[in-house]
């Protein structure tokens, strides 16, 4: 799951909507489209661009020349998340689904703010559209290899959501960016100008995704594993090496994945820490997370393979340095 939050891709969000809301209905132009894809939200699902560059525009009350008037919320399910709703729903039952899940994901949007009066989607002035393709552009390694052509479509199930959501709340009165880096430590900016944690709000849509649709997510496909192998600590990334080795168990996954949220969120110091809050001992808690899958090396203790990674690790930054 890729979700990602913007200014906005292709037009200005600091005058009108109209050419971001123009280039989101490419599709729709398209000469052989039967039924056109309509725009939607909460209220409904048959909302035409036309009102949503209105709706939007005229919801700037207060607004300078130089403030965002709105941003882009960009939701890209991956190919295997796409696959098991297919299977699961069909095509045509998948496109209602994802309106619901881009629903959920826009409560989130609201309650991440923490401001009184922003506890759901129905609190702002938000408006999404399901996209089915996506074509190559100039920086993709497939254009720069010459594999491929800019302005080509890409292959597979490309299908994604696109969301405009206005700066300000539905009433037109309180001011709502996404791009605020508080995350709530200065109690006086938050109360005044709101806040927003962009990872904690990625984190909630795979979250979501996971539960209502019962999606088996494996520790390497978690936002969680990737943002700790990205920007964590070395720390944290012996912790996530411990939780690697105990994915084998289909029954762990859940919980595995939870343990993983919070090593992203650095609430665990050390290894001991993080099993302290499992509950367990360190070889109890790598017992019952392996048991019974065989290791490759049954002689050596899991807890050393992850030293051994560590040392790994340290031997080549060491050589990296060294150049």
């Amino acid at each position: 799951m890729y979700i990602n939050i913007t200014d906005s891709v292709t037009a200005n969000n600091k005058s009108s909507s109209r050419e971001l809301v123009h280039y989101l209905e490419k599709e729709n132009r398209i000469k052989d489209k039967l039924e056109p894809e309509f725009w939607f939200n909460h209220n409904g699902n048959r909302i035409e661009s036309y009102e949503v560059r209105h709706l939007i525009d005229s919801n700037n009350a207060k607004l300078c020349k130089t403030d965002a008037k709105f941003f882009l919320v960009n939701i890209s399910p991956s190919q295997k998340e796409l696959k098991y709703l297919e299977e699961s729903y069909g095509k045509k039952e998948m496109n209602k689904q994802l309106r619901k899940y881009a629903e959920k994901v826009m409560d989130e949007y609201a309650i991440n703010f923490k401001r009184e009066g922003i506890s759901s989607a129905k609190d702002l002035m938000w408006f999404g559209k399901i996209e089915n393709h996506r074509y190559y552009g100039h920086k993709d390694k497939e254009v720069l290899n010459g594999e491929k052509k800019r302005g080509e479509k890409k292959e597979g199930n490309q299908m994604h959501i696109q969301i405009i959501v206005s700066r300000k709340d539905a009433t037109n009165k309180i001011k709502l960016s996404p791009m605020n880096n508080s995350k709530g430590k200065n109690d006086a900016h938050s109360k005044k100008l709101g806040q927003f944690n962009r990872v904690a709000f990625k984190q909630s849509g795979e979250t979501i995704f996971d539960r209502l649709f019962g999606f088996d997510r494996r520790l390497k496909e978690t936002f969680a594993h990737a943002n700790v192998q990205k920007n964590g600590s070395i720390v944290q990334k012996e912790q996530m090496d411990i939780l690697e080795m105990s994915t084998n168990q289909h029954h762990n996954l859940k919980h595995v994945n939870e343990l993983a949220r919070d090593v992203a969120d650095g609430l665990f110091h050390s290894v001991a820490d993080m099993v302290k809050v499992a509950g367990q001992s360190i070889s109890g808690f790598i017992e019952a997370m392996l048991e019974p899958v065989q290791s490759i090396e049954p002689d050596v203790n899991p807890v050393e393979l992850a030293a051994r990674k560590r040392r790994k690790r340290k031997m080549q930054q060491n050589q990296g340095l060294g150049r």
